[in-house]
């Protein structure tokens, strides 16, 4: 017990040494952008709660209405008795979304990309993986016991050499990506990942938890590529749709398998009722309000050209300051200025790119987003 203790007050000691120690902080959400800490109420811009749905009335009433009808949780695994009537509904409602003969949900979208991967490949195969990739899938790949092999971010050259030198030596091969990338809002080129795998035949996986929703209609990054061939689209319940989940579209086969074999689906409980009438709520309004999709992403637009930066290619826009300590100082600045503004520090993003990641909701003044670049720029001009 001693050398546990030690071990770890060593570790958090190297952490504080470079501000890299993470805390948690009790954060109660009201309506609209609004976060209460420490008996402050700030407007955040670090929620992916991209439309404004875990507090929407209609999604909170379906919620609170699965509940009293199908019990507070699931109780076992969907292969024991855990199965309940919303998720059949839930993903026949994603698929229809994602355009997929058929869908599987799991407890979390972490969850998901540790069963998926696994479960069509292992030994003798090989992972390529987007070098910016979210850490469920790097997680998933290393289960599998496949080989690994990154690649270049969105750089279809250096994914075109490296599948040309491990194709042939792998009895299968997998692509992942993110659909859109976590921490710098940027969109995988689908369209070329998909010409290259299939002219390897490898099978691409696309992480789409921060695209559905909020891009091509609510429909996600891959419809944003209308000619791609996406295989294996997985995503997550717990963002735009305001919920908890995650799941993978894809055909009838590959469902089936997952449903058989994937293990964080065999042998974990399943979604809570709650959970599943909420995103089943949260897809109604998408599907009825087109248009509230489109919302996140002009907000983006609207803080990234008052500062002179690239259009946003999503709701997610990287404001970057290398070092941990400069974005940790430039986060507490906003804070008195009542902006909720999380600085992203490694090992999340790679070192010196210690950052601030704004997330754009459909529930954010204009106003507010405009106050919010003219305060970011006098950071930058401070900082530099």
């Amino acid at each position: 017990m001693q050398s546990l203790e030690a071990f770890a007050d060593e570790k958090l000691a190297s952490l504080d040494a470079k501000s890299l120690r993470r805390r948690l902080k009790p954060s109660r959400r009201h309506d609209g952008a609004v976060v209460e800490r420490d008996g402050r109420r700030l407007i955040s811009f670090s929620c992916n709660d991209y439309l404004g749905m875990a507090h929407h009335p209609l999604v909170r009433a379906a919620a609170a209405e699965a509940a009293l009808n199908y019990g507070a949780g699931a109780a076992a695994s969907r292969l024991v008795t855990g199965d309940h009537p919303l998720l059949s509904d839930l993903e026949k409602g994603l698929a229809r979304l994602k355009g997929t003969e058929a869908a599987c949900v799991f407890g979390s979208g972490y969850l998901a990309n540790l069963g998926v991967i696994p479960t069509l490949v292992g030994p003798g195969d090989v992972i390529l993986v987007d070098a910016l990739a979210h850490a469920c899938i790097w997680a998933g790949a290393q289960l599998s016991g496949a080989r690994i092999v990154p690649f270049a971010h969105n750089d279809m050259a250096d994914l075109e050499r490296r599948l040309g030198a491990e194709r042939p030596r792998a009895r299968r091969a997998l692509v992942a990506t993110d659909g859109v990338f976590s921490m710098d809002g940027d969109i995988a080129p689908l369209d070329q990942l998909s010409v290259l795998c299939q002219a390897h035949d490898a099978w691409l996986l696309s992480d789409d938890a921060h695209g559905v929703g909020v891009l091509a209609q609510g429909r996600g990054s891959g419809a944003l590529f209308p000619e791609a061939k996406i295989p294996l689209q997985m995503g997550t319940l717990s963002k735009a749709l305001g919920s908890y989940g995650g799941y993978l579209c894809g055909s009838r086969a590959v469902v089936d398998l997952l449903k058989t074999r994937a293990r964080t689906l065999v042998y974990a409980t399943g979604l809570p009722p709650a959970s599943a009438g909420a995103a089943l709520a949260a897809l109604d309004i998408i599907n009825a309000d087109p248009g509230l999709t489109e919302t996140p992403l002009a907000k983006a637009r609207l803080f990234t050209r008052r500062l002179g930066l690239p259009d946003a290619e999503s709701p997610i826009v990287p404001v970057i300051f290398g070092g941990a300590e400069a974005a940790l100082a430039a986060s507490a600045a906003l804070e008195n200025l009542g902006f909720l503004v999380v600085a992203i520090r490694p090992p999340t993003v790679p070192e010196g790119t210690a950052r601030l990641r704004l997330a754009f909701s459909a529930v954010h003044d204009d106003a507010d987003v405009i106050r919010l670049a003219d305060a970011i720029a006098h950071l930058r001009k401070v900082a530099a």
